[in-house]
């Protein structure tokens, strides 16, 4: 009887520990075949319940993205296009500073290949995703899509599953696998699908009203500004009635809109609807715009100008003097040639960060952009009269290109700190960028108070009001930012910087304590925590260290974009009592399961728990989790011993400080 207790209680502590091993995506593979070398490579993935997983193209920074990688392609088949995906929800996380793109319950992928080898049966994919509750898993799976070799004929004949995969016009319907293996229908789904939609809507509108207003800012430019009067004269001159040269003006507006939209059409088929939203969130990319951005806020600040050849605008001139329908539409081209060295930057822009929001973002961006710059010509043609009140050219045409200028800069490092937070260089930390926009923000703000001149400023003896206000409002806005070096939130600017947790010091300048903060010798392997704890990254290290001093260990599990990892550190590691043992009672060894870093060749091998590649830091610890406490989720806290025995049973996330206080505490009671 004693020997079958003892059995029970045995498998019951081996399931027990091994449950902790998670798995809450579900994936089913389809393929569809559209000729005979073109297929269609399907993945639908179901999330549990409370779980969610991320988008391929959530923005860098924060959570990981899925991430799709076709093995054998090389020899066997072309990619034809980008990895397409159902709707995304978009959530604001206050942890990362972002809106990040997630799915829950349901989620496909789909990517079309083309046969470049005619012997190939076979696709194989390597996808890489994270999906998150109360914990974070980071998690990777290898599929082998055979390719079918009779096409689809009849959409009748194919299996639930299949029925799934080819519905991607409609999301709301999905059907399930059930014991009659009928199709269900998923309210939940139908209003992820909605909100996705009102959540692209937005995004849309939003970059309408940018494109808008950076519109009206092109036009308060040396470039144009000037040409209005010249081109509302020209339509009362040369047309015969007032009525004729209204319908003349609109068909100019109309036609300059119709050159931008052209434009933002060009783009978006050149690179594809969804290529552009990934190469936004490339890291080489961000690099290339952050480049983009500094080149034309040199050309607005005065450097040199950007200028389209001379000839095309002698071309397009002689083709404007043919009058009639298409002598105004050549002057709306040459409007935009001639214009170009200050339009140029701003539509550059402009299209950099529709490219963000990806689908038709370039087109409602040139839309919005054109409209605003079209009005005015087509409202002074319809009322001349209003020219009468519009303000001289002057040097305040050049101050609006300037303080554009300036703009374009602080918005370049933007680009720039996408980058380092994908690359964790370091290199651009919350404080160097923030110091970067107080130096730009400052001396926009010494120029509109006329203590800079640029070359192309006129001589002036004193600043307008309205320019002494602004200057003010950018001087108020430069000293508001200066606390963000000390660890202040700063919400007005959020998202634009690196978050809290991606800063020289996370907590704040006073409370790491700035006295001992820069002369503190970190043992071999370690380096400075959350809120200064002296925290390892190497397991072996950490462990001799904690021997040495004869201390019990804080194993943590975390990751560089696990949400509640960095909620524990906030919330729960911050408070006094807690910080105190952290940092006194405890050695604290952190392994990172997302750090993305090649282990050496030497150090490369295969699990023999999962049997999967072990190549990068990250997987390293991943697998030692796995291995040696049957768990996989992140954040996951176990107290050992100097030799690596457990105190007490591990925690994930526990956000009671008191609960998680008591369990340290017992602990380190049974380690003395």
């Amino acid at each position: 009887m004693k020997k079958i207790v003892l059995l029970i209680a045995l498998f019951i502590t081996f399931w027990g520990a091994n449950a902790q091993i998670l798995d809450p995506v579900k994936w089913k593979t389809t393929v569809e075949k559209k000729s005979e070398t073109e297929f269609v490579l399907v993945f639908d993935a179901t999330i549990e319940r409370e779980w969610h997983m991320f988008s391929q193209f959530t923005p860098d920074g924060a959570s990981l993205p899925t991430v799709f990688q076709f093995k054998n392609a090389k020899g066997n088949y072309s990619l034809v296009g980008k990895t397409s995906e159902s709707p995304y929800k978009k959530v604001y996380s206050d942890v990362f500073e972002v809106d990040e793109y997630l799915f829950e319950n349901k989620a496909q992928f789909r990517q079309t290949i083309k046969l470049t080898n005619p012997k190939a049966t076979s696709a194989k994919v390597y996808v890489e995703y994270q999906v998150c509750k109360e914990a974070c898993i980071q998690q990777d799976k290898t599929f082998d899509l055979k390719l079918p070799i009779t096409a689809i004929t009849n959409e009748s004949t194919l299996t639930t599953t299949e029925i799934a995969a080819k519905d991607t016009s409609d999301f709301t319907v999905i059907p399930l696998i059930t014991e009659e293996n009928k199709p269900v229908v998923s309210n939940t789904n139908a209003v992820t699908k909605l909100e996705s939609k009102q959540e692209v809507s937005k995004s849309l509108w939003t970059i309408f009203f940018l494109a808008f207003f950076s519109g009206f800012a092109a036009l308060l430019t040396p470039c144009v500004f000037p040409m209005i009067p010249m081109t509302v004269s020209f339509f009362t001159k040369q047309s015969k009635t007032k009525a004729a040269g209204i319908r003349n003006a609109i068909f100019y507006g109309i036609s300059i809109i119709l050159i931008y939209v052209i434009l933002g059409s060009l783009v978006t088929a050149i690179f594809g609807a969804d290529a552009l939203n990934a190469l936004s969130t490339n890291v080489w990319f961000n690099i290339i715009f952050f480049l983009l951005l500094v080149f034309f806020a040199t050309s607005f600040l005065g450097a040199f100008e950007i200028m389209l050849p001379n000839s095309w605008a002698n071309k397009v001139d002689k083709q404007a003097d043919r009058g009639g329908v298409i002598g105004i539409l050549f002057m709306a081209l040459a409007l935009a040639i001639v214009s170009f060295s200050c339009t140029g930057p701003i539509v550059g822009t402009l299209l950099v960060e529709a490219a963000s929001k990806g689908g038709i973002a370039p087109i409602v961006g040139m839309l919005g952009f054109s409209l605003a710059l079209a009005l005015p010509f087509m409202l002074f043609a319809m009322f001349p009269g209003w020219l009468n009140s519009l303000p001289k050219s002057g040097g305040w045409l050049n101050t609006v290109k300037v303080v554009l200028g300036f703009l374009e800069l602080a918005l370049a490092f933007k680009f720039l700190s996408n980058a380092d937070l994908v690359l964790q260089t370091h290199l651009l930390e919350r404080e160097v960028f923030l110091a970067i926009w107080i130096a730009v923000f400052g001396a926009l703000a010494l120029y509109l108070l006329g203590k800079i001149t640029l070359p192309h400023d006129s001589p002036s003896s004193f600043i307008s009001v309205g320019r002494l206000l602004f200057g003010l409002l950018v001087l108020s806005f430069t000293i508001y930012l200066i606390p963000g070096l000390w660890g202040a939130p700063l919400k007005l600017i959020s998202g634009f910087p690196p978050p809290l947790t991606y800063s020289e010091s996370p907590n704040g300048i006073i409370s790491s304590g700035s006295a001992s903060a820069n002369t503190t010798v970190y043992p071999d392997g370690a380096k400075s925590g959350p809120h200064g704890i002296i925290a390892f990254t190497d397991y072996e290290k950490g462990m001799a260290y904690a021997k040495a001093q004869n201390k019990p260990v804080l194993l943590d599990f975390t990751g560089h974009a696990c949400v509640n990892c960095r909620k524990m550190e906030d919330y729960v590691w911050s408070k006094p009592e807690i910080l105190s043992i952290l940092k006194n009672e405890l050695v604290l060894i952190s392994l990172y399961v997302d750090d993305k870093r090649e282990l050496p060749a030497n150090e490369q091998y295969v699990s023999k728990e999962t049997g999967k590649e072990i190549k990068t830091i990250g997987n390293k610890w991943s697998d030692f989790q796995i291995t040696h406490y049957k768990a996989n989720a992140q954040p996951y806290y176990i107290v050992l011993d100097t030799k690596a025995n457990k105190l007490n049973e591990p925690v994930g996330y526990t956000p009671d400080s008191n609960e998680y206080q008591s369990w340290l505490t017992s602990g380190i009671a049974k380690f003395k």
